[in-house]
């Protein structure tokens, strides 16, 4: 980490090594489109029913890489936010693992300051979309958090 940033820094060199490291490219790795979403549900006023709300909606509002990281770190890929070109250095702003089974992959989102959230994400090996998921819990409200990631190229 620098001082200037709060998120783990990649230079160029970093990146290719771990690029290289690679045997062969793996059915997540590429380069995404990320949409997002917020849903609320709970009761309507003077009401029974419940009534579901989207409160934020944003289509392509980032472009990422998802490589794999093979220096033991503990994960098995990484997210590098690819919004700035030519950089000296990229933010790793996301991580994911997959679970036993492969067709579920757990993501760290880094927000800065040690702070970080979690999305359970279910990939097809056929499929170029990747979608998660995170549900909380706010009193008689239900806040569900939406990412969907297109992929747009493997290379």
């Amino acid at each position: 980490m620098n001082q200037s940033s709060p998120y783990e820094q990649l230079d160029f060199k970093g990146l290719m090594r771990r690029y290289m490291k690679k045997d062969k490219l793996n059915s997540i790795e590429g380069i995404y489109s990320v949409s997002g979403s917020v849903t609320k549900k709970g009761k309507g006023f003077l009401g029974s029913a419940d009534k579901v709300k989207t409160t934020d909606q944003k289509d392509n509002y980032a472009k990422v890489a998802i490589i794999r990281d093979p220096e033991g770190t503990g994960r098995e890929y990484i997210e590098v936010s690819l919004d700035k070109e030519n950089l000296t250095s990229y933010s790793i702003i996301g991580e994911f693992n997959t679970t036993e089974g492969g067709s579920i992959l757990v993501y760290k989102h880094m927000e800065g300051k040690g702070k970080s959230t979690s999305f359970n994400f279910t990939t097809e090996k056929i499929s170029d979309i990747l979608e998660g998921v995170r549900v909380e819990n706010d009193g008689g409200t239900v806040i569900t958090y939406r990412l969907t990631y297109v992929k747009l190229s493997t290379q």
